[in-house]
């Protein structure tokens, strides 16, 4: 009996031992920045040189008029909004009735013909002007392979609302990292001709980080800490969009200009470069 109980105090005491010695958080993985480069051609691009509408082998459209998750005011057509003439693709919101919207627009995307793990991604752009007015060039997940938004995560190479104008914005929305707790990661810069010239909203996506750039000066970077999937998805597949909101949560946060529209993001090119891995 006597032997019993040494021999069970003994197997307490080596699983105490054994908890102590258990770590009681993971520890974080380090991301070796390893200076990526980036391919000189292409691996997809749309120079858009025929007129008329998009390459339906290049771009799908979002449709409807939902609010889209922001209280936006927009239904965003099939295309009616959009038109390519003279190298240059131009995306209108126009104040007219669609079902139960007062506005229109179109909302291209990329997703299953466009996707892309890492890469510099490069988009020539021109912005709308007006009150209420809220166009984006962004990135969304492919696969939400880590769950709904914002857990698989968003990557905003250029986001600009009509109230501050020339002010463009820069972001990435993470799970641990995004606008609705506060937390979100970007940086903005005032463009003076953000509305009257072309510039280059570019961001190069490697394992380490997320850096955007406008007219290949660097405004923003978001480093990968290591710290899995909530603060980093982005290692998985995402896709390109390109629209032009009116109103909703931010866009509207000081009312809409009615009298603005219509008015339009005009696109030069889209460009993305392959990432050369190490």
């Amino acid at each position: 009996m006597n032997s019993i109980i040494f021999f069970s105090i003994g197997l307490v005491a080596m699983a105490c031992t054994e908890k102590k010695d258990l770590p009681t958080t993971t520890a974080p993985k380090v991301i070796e920045d390893k200076n990526w480069t980036f391919e000189t051609s292409p691996v997809w691009a749309d120079e858009f040189v025929n007129n008329g509408k998009p390459d339906a082998t290049k771009w799908s459209y979002d449709v409807g008029g939902s609010g889209w998750g922001n209280n936006e005011l927009q239904y965003y057509t099939a295309g009616d909004n959009v038109n390519i003439a003279n190298g240059i693709l131009t995306i209108t919101a126009k104040k007219e009735n669609r079902e139960t919207n007062l506005y229109t627009s179109s909302r291209l995307v990329t997703r299953g013909k466009g996707d892309f793990l890492y890469g510099r991604f490069e988009i020539r752009a021109k912005l709308p002007t007006g009150r209420g007015t809220w166009p984006a060039i962004w990135m969304l997940p492919t696969d939400f392979a880590y769950g709904n938004w914002p857990n698989s995560g968003e990557i905003d190479i250029m986001e600009h609302v009509g109230y501050d104008q020339n002010r463009v914005h820069i972001t990435v929305h993470t799970g641990a990292f995004n606008h609705s707790i506060n937390t979100q990661k970007g940086n903005s810069k005032v463009i003076p001709t953000a509305s009257t010239a072309f510039h280059n909203y570019r961001v190069d996506w490697t394992p380490y980080a997320v850096r955007g750039y406008i007219d290949n000066d660097l405004v923003f970077e978001f480093v990968n800490n290591g710290q899995g999937f909530k603060a980093w998805p982005f290692d998985k597949r995402f896709h390109l969009l390109l629209n032009i909101a009116v109103g909703g949560n931010w866009g509207g946060a000081q009312g809409v200009d009615p009298n603005v529209f219509p008015t339009a993001m005009e696109i030069d090119y889209v460009r993305v470069y392959k990432m050369i891995d190490k």
